[in-house]
């Protein structure tokens, strides 16, 4: 039935809507009760590179790509908006764009979380005397109060993916922002916000804790935009939004839009989604999502941890008087490596790139190691392969590549499990490349961990959906949510890791021949 006609009979049956608008695709599903997929919509997010290591999106081209694949979903699965119960949105994090208030006209495009304009400042702040005597101050605060409070805040190390150093060059580099900024009149917003503030028609200026987490600018313990860094940065506290609840009655799509009043019943990051359509509900339960970037996430139930080399925490989600903290690490460059190994034709299909990587007994020594978007801690780190012989194939490149990434999440659980002292549980993949079985097998024999993938891998809007559908009395709770749980594939370890200590060690020593290039 299309979207555009009522049904006939009876009361319609209510479906949930869960939309994921990230780095490479605007994804959106129809979900009924039993959490499956009725109707599907995606389309391709372009993203705009107008200097080099600068990445932007249009949020005019982004708005009419989300309101056209959600109507597509809905179309697909042969439904009215009516039966729409509620919409829930997942998107991209510290991606963000700043706005006049009274016209609602853009000061600059959307500043990707890819984006690496401040890369420069970053790295200046990190090493800066300052930090550390900040630093300093905040141990010893902790040394002898016993408070968590003075646990060191997650400004203490910037990472060129947070919007914090991104929003202090918008403020220094775009005057009419900053006049604005000066007189009250300019809104900061992350995708999540924006997209509420269009789909409401500017009636409803807000953000989620979980969106708000993961800017840089939210300190997550104090649950609050932070005064201090704000400060230190020259950037006014007038500019953000008011942050609510991950499930929540955001108000309604104005009936324009979809031609009926569509209830917005939650704003969620992405992977704190993936995190919530995995049913990571538990302190300890882990989470590794595997697409345009690699993360891996640990419930660490009511407590926060403070950053540790490489990790940081986050906010889950905030339902109620619930918060559920996490403690996430990052790799850049996962399906970025994949999809650019597909444009140089060393595959036609991803598909094919497992079987490749199995037909020869190893990559004959040749190491690939990823950097297209340089770390924070060594912008000039080099993408590069080595090792390559006469005898090299497609074969031996793609097996390198996809080795890669097992070292890298080899390297990261080790981390986790060093750092966070709480029992892990079984693995949960989601993402693209957890379709990969070489990539997943290789990874569970590294960390002699059980890893499951679930049926549909496209975590981040059914995450979305479930904390929409618990918004609306669609789903009860979470026990019913885990009911609903779906899983395709165990990859159990079958190797021991020392067998890939020789190939591992060989990677390493290419990662450091990469550096300072």
């Amino acid at each position: 039935m299309p979207c555009g006609q009522p049904s006939d009979g009876a009361a319609p049956a209510l479906y949930v809507v869960g939309v994921d608008v990230g780095s490479t695709a605007v994804k959106c599903h129809v979900y009924d009760r039993a959490a499956a997929v009725r109707g599907s919509g995606c389309r391709k997010v372009e993203a705009l590179y107008p200097r080099p290591g600068w990445v932007e999106l249009d949020p005019e081209v982004l708005w009419r790509q989300f309101v056209g694949v959600v109507k597509e979903a809905v179309q697909a699965a042969g439904l009215h908006m009516r039966q729409v119960a509620a919409l829930g949105i997942s998107t991209q994090r510290s991606t963000f764009i700043t706005w006049h208030k009274r016209t609602g006209k853009p000061f600059h495009n959307f500043i990707s979380w890819q984006d690496l304009r401040s890369a420069e400042l970053v790295n200046s702040w990190n090493r800066s005397l300052l930090l550390k005597v900040i630093h300093v101050i905040f141990t010893v605060l902790h040394f002898f109060t016993g408070n968590d409070r003075y646990l060191a805040p997650s400004f203490l190390t910037f990472s060129t993916q947070q919007a914090s150093m991104k929003l202090s060059w918008v403020f220094k580099n775009i005057p009419e922002a900053d006049e604005a900024a000066k007189k009250n009149n300019c809104c900061f917003g992350t995708v999540d916000t924006w997209l509420l503030y269009r789909l409401t028609k500017g009636s409803v200026f807000a953000t989620d804790y979980s969106n708000a987490s993961s800017t840089g600018v939210f300190e997550p313990f104090t649950r609050c935009w932070n005064p201090t860094l704000c400060n230190l940065l020259s950037i006014p506290m007038s500019i953000y939004p008011p942050v609510k609840d991950t499930s929540f009655n955001f108000g309604s799509a104005d009936s324009e839009i979809f031609g009926v009043p569509i209830p917005i019943m939650a704003l969620v990051a992405d992977q704190q989604s993936a995190m919530f359509g995995e049913c990571c509900f538990q302190p300890g339960d882990v989470k590794l999502t595997m697409g345009t970037g690699g993360f891996w996430n640990v419930n660490t139930g009511g407590n926060l941890c403070a950053s540790r080399r490489g990790l940081y925490p986050l906010i889950g989600w905030k339902i109620g008087e619930e918060v559920v903290y996490l403690t996430e690490g990052s790799m850049s460059n996962i399906g970025t490596t994949i999809k650019w190994a597909q444009d140089i034709n060393l595959f036609t299909n991803v598909d094919e790139t497992a079987k490749m990587a199995r037909s020869i007994v190893d990559s004959q020594g040749v190491c690939f190691v990823p950097g297209f978007q340089a770390s924070a801690n060594d912008p000039c780190l080099c993408a590069s392969f080595m090792g390559l012989k006469p005898t090299t194939t497609r074969n031996h490149l793609v097996r390198a590549i996809l080795e890669s990434v097992a070292f890298r999440n080899k390297q990261l659980f080790d981390i986790i499990v060093k750092k966070v002292r709480i029992p892990l549980q079984t693995v949960r993949a989601d993402g693209g490349v957890s379709n990969n079985s070489f990539v997943m097998q290789m990874t569970s024999d590294l960390i002699n961990k059980k890893i499951e993938k679930p049926s549909n891998t496209d975590m981040s809007s059914l995450g979305a959906a479930f904390l929409a559908g618990l918004a609306s009395g669609f789903w009860t709770d979470k026990e019913q949510l885990k009911k609903l749980r779906r899983i395709e594939t165990v990859f159990e370890p079958q190797k021991d890791e020392e067998e890939y200590k020789p190939a591992m060690d060989t990677w390493m020593q290419a990662v450091k021949c990469s550096l300072h290039w």
